[in-house]
């Protein structure tokens, strides 16, 4: 089966944060927190998904103020920082939401997400992500990390699924 099929049966996103959801730049202030930039584009599609009634969620190894905040206003209620095994966040995950592997696709860029890669229905990355990732990948965006490749994977599924810009769906 390719990836475009698996793509039907996909009911929920993970996602990490550093080099996905941003470039992986990190501005460091002294005595502040770390800044990072994000895409507007990914953002639209996540809160979209969101409201097209998926599950979307974070997992990530960093700790910031900055990415529970920017999920939470995209309507994400569920964010994982700080994540120290990525697998048993993933796992507890899963259950709660009474998912299977098959019904998610996992986005990560670099070896700490290695582990997720092999237990969703369809692994992906950035097009700059670390080589391992890339051949654990079922698809590699065309977009590097934080350039449009969260909105790449989301914009797939919905539109394989017919969810994808419902003029209906948008309020006025």
């Amino acid at each position: 089966m390719n990836y475009k099929e698996k793509l039907t049966e996909i009911r929920a996103f993970v996602f990490d944060f550093d080099g996905v959801m941003t470039d992986g730049s990190v501005w460091m202030y002294a005595d502040k927190e770390a800044v990072r930039a994000g895409n507007i584009k990914d953002g639209y599609a996540i809160q979209y998904a969101v409201k097209m009634g998926y599950v979307v969620t974070v997992i990530s190894g960093a700790t910031s103020q900055s990415i529970d905040n920017r999920m939470a206003s995209l309507g994400v209620k569920e964010i994982y920082t700080g994540a120290a095994s990525k697998k048993e966040v993933y796992k507890d995950f899963l259950a709660k939401h009474g998912l299977e592997e098959r019904e998610v696709l996992v986005m990560g860029d670099d070896i700490p997400d290695y582990p997720l890669m092999g237990h969703c229905g369809v692994a992906t990355c950035p097009a700059d992500a670390a080589e391992e990732i890339k051949e654990a990948a079922d698809y590699i965006s065309l977009y590097k990390g934080g350039e449009g490749c969260v909105r790449d994977v989301i914009e797939q599924v919905l539109r394989l699924q017919g969810k994808w810009f419902l003029p209906e769906a948008l309020e006025w």
